[in-house]
């Protein structure tokens, strides 16, 4: 497989923060005048990850295509405030002024799990500017949906029995319930759980490896990771637009590549149908592929998904 390559982007700030991105081009060649009215492609990243999680996917996306990469705001090498109301909108309008401020030119954004939902709301509010939305196992709700779902795990299930049962009690929700969150954070960011959680992600656990591991634990030792955690899982939903209503607003081709066996999403064959459902109400030009992968296919069947991607941004 290729090797992570790609340039850290100059500085670029969103409401006054901080804002890491790479990119990489093809080189130089007789069709450049294609590549600069072709496309660019704008990665973004799930929850926990960053711009490292597109290891295997830049330096083969950017033979053809003018590639970059970000992290949203509390993720990655980008800044933490912890004043932000961090969520769905957030994240789009990050994303939307990425676009138009650094990119400038019609632009296909990709995105995997949280960062799906992101790409998709900014390529609907992007417009003309939006030249395709690439879903990897998207995260996200329907009109017909709750924000809050039943969680599967015993931590989840600490985290929705503090956060609902006890959170009116000034002593738990000031003292008790912010020392049960930094309990499961500095759990959650060991290296071991993140290697066990990874395995469980994955389907194939041969791409979860030491750099992997290390991309994830590095950004949770950043000051206010720990603030950006808490306000991630009080919030309790992407706080934007539901899908269904994103899609009747997107003008731009769709694709939709679904890691098949996705371990990680609540009813995950329910909501590929959901999502195949709206799409085909909404009249998009929409392609789905189905692969033999868990919640990240970017990364674990890398060449499969970037055959899929390069076919589709031909077309």
């Amino acid at each position: 497989m290729s090797a992570f390559a790609a340039t850290p982007n100059s500085p670029w700030s969103f409401l006054g923060h901080q804002v890491y991105s790479v990119s990489s081009s093809p080189p130089p060649s007789p069709l450049d005048a294609y590549k600069k009215h072709g496309p660019a492609v704008l990665l973004v990243h799930g929850f926990g990850a960053s711009t490292d999680h597109w290891r295997y996917n830049i330096p083969v996306l950017a033979k053809t295509y003018e590639v970059h990469a970000i992290d949203l705001l509390g993720f990655g090498r980008s800044a933490k405030p912890s004043e932000l109301d961090y969520g769905g909108e957030l994240w789009k309008e990050q994303v939307v002024a990425y676009v138009k401020e650094r990119i400038k030119r019609p632009t296909v954004i990709v995105g995997n799990s949280l960062g799906g939902y992101a790409a998709l709301a900014a390529g609907a509010a992007l417009e003309s500017d939006s030249a395709g939305v690439v879903l990897l196992n998207a995260a996200g709700y329907f009109s017909d949906e709750k924000f809050v779902s039943k969680p599967k795990n015993m931590s989840s299930r600490l985290r929705q029995m503090i956060g609902i049962g006890l959170s009116r009690d000034l002593l738990v929700k000031w003292f008790i319930y912010p020392l049960m969150q930094r309990l499961i954070f500095e759990n959650l960011r060991r290296p071991g759980v993140i290697r066990s959680t990874l395995q469980q992600v994955y389907i194939d656990p041969t791409n979860v490896d030491d750099d992997l591991i290390e991309s994830i634990r590095r950004p949770s030792l950043d000051p206010g990771a720990f603030q950006v955690f808490q306000k991630v899982f009080q919030a309790r939903g992407l706080k934007g637009k539901p899908i269904d209503e994103l899609f009747q607003e997107l003008k731009a081709p769709l694709l939709l590549l679904w890691g098949d066996s996705d371990p990680w999403l609540r009813n995950a064959k329910a909501k590929q149908d959901k999502f195949r459902l709206f799409a085909r109400e909404a009249s998009l030009e929409v392609k789905e592929v189905l692969l033999k992968a868990g919640h990240c296919p970017h990364d674990e069947v890398p060449d499969l998904v970037n055959e899929e991607m390069l076919s589709w941004l031909k077309g």
